[in-house]
């Protein structure tokens, strides 16, 4: 299960969608929003994506996960908007037979979500001004 959201994500109830009384291990990743980034004294970021192609994208790298990796279930939800410092991003859950395979699948999804998904992210920063990250480096060397 992939998912966009503009809402607080509660780990909690996502985690409690993916249990299994087969499953013997558990592993998830939650990203937070921190207040700094590359020297800069970071007080908000603002994430945009396009859903359509985030969702349906993100659902075949959750496909992935399961043909690679011996798990039971897997979820990422990402959100999109305004969000705060200390506030979960993007939070991903794999439930499996053996704590491995749940550790390696849900490493994998974090790491394809952050590749191969349309999601930009823009940092505010205490100065007043903004900016988008990774944007001005891909544009240098395009």
């Amino acid at each position: 299960m992939m998912q966009m959201t503009a809402s607080a994500i509660d780990p909690q109830s996502l985690r409690e969608k993916l249990f299994d009384p087969q499953a013997g291990g558990f592993a998830s990743f939650e990203g937070w929003i921190r207040n700094h980034n590359d020297g800069h004294v970071v007080t908000r970021l603002e994430y945009e994506a396009y859903e359509p192609l985030a969702i349906r994208e993100g659902a075949q790298v959750i496909r992935e996960a399961q043909e690679r990796f011996d798990i039971l279930s897997a979820c990422c939800v990402h959100r999109s908007g305004l969000l705060e410092i200390g506030e979960c991003a993007v939070w991903v859950g794999v439930s499996a037979a053996h704590r491995d395979a749940a550790f390696l699948a849900c490493r994998y999804v974090i790491d394809q979500v952050k590749v191969r998904l349309p999601i930009w992210k823009k940092e505010h920063y205490a100065n007043g001004t903004s900016g988008w990250v990774n944007c001005e480096r891909c544009a240098a060397h395009g």
